[in-house]
């Protein structure tokens, strides 16, 4: 049990995927205009992630080592379709605002990153968790980017009206260049705290990301094949 809860939590803050390993940053930026985008396409990945885990650890000692990649992202490319069609079916208007980002999560170096560092290498329990926990903890933070760029740029949260008399909203963040600016200051943030909590802890201060993107796994195999 502390093994399932250790692999479920780390992607709740200490590798929290876009603020701690900087991955999947394309729909981090394209979609957060809004928390209901955010929320949508964070439900999405973990649905993806949490069955594309399952599915390749369950396949993971049959699988030969030269055509794994491939099979990993059959795998994901058929969950990604079973969720696009789920999306046009139940939820057609948040598919028409989340668009080509919908299909482009098969590319999502998230998932990919999953399954060669994780899922490929460990029992299916232990991968639900994995999946469970990066996807929760990524929903949350395309939940949060985008309820802040909203709340901002709009005035409303998950299209409510939210401020006050003699608000102002500031049209920049629901725009491109307010995403970046966005992640930015979030970034910031997360690596001040972290530079604190390391200082009480008599550690040395970091500079940028606390992983490299080695972090994710995708591309060690790779090199040594």
């Amino acid at each position: 049990m502390n093994r399932l809860w250790k692999e479920f939590s780390k992607g709740l803050w200490k590798d929290l995927p876009p603020f701690k390993l900087v991955l999947g940053l394309c729909p981090v930026l394209a979609v957060t205009n809004t928390a209901d985008n955010g929320l949508g396409m964070g439900m999405a990945v973990v649905f993806v992630l949490t069955l594309s885990n399952l599915l390749i650890s369950l396949v993971r000692k049959i699988i030969p080592a030269k055509v794994r990649i491939a099979c990993f992202i059959a795998i994901s490319a058929s969950l990604v379709v079973a969720v696009e069609l789920l999306m046009q079916a139940f939820a057609y208007p948040l598919y028409q605002q989340l668009g080509i980002f919908v299909p482009l999560i098969v590319v999502n170096c998230i998932i990919l990153g999953r399954a060669e560092a994780f899922a490929s290498k460990n029992p299916p329990l232990l991968a639900i968790a994995d999946g469970l926990g990066m996807g929760i903890g990524f929903t949350m933070s395309l939940t949060f980017l985008g309820a802040l760029r909203e709340f901002l740029g709009k005035g409303q949260l998950f299209g409510i009206d939210a401020t006050w008399q003699g608000f102002e909203p500031f049209g920049f963040m629901v725009e491109a260049p307010g995403a970046f600016v966005s992640l930015g200051i979030l970034l910031a943030i997360m690596n001040f705290s972290e530079n604190v909590r390391r200082k009480r802890q008599g550690l040395k201060a970091v500079e940028g990301p606390t992983h490299d993107c080695k972090s994710c796994g995708a591309c060690n195999k790779a090199q040594s094949a």
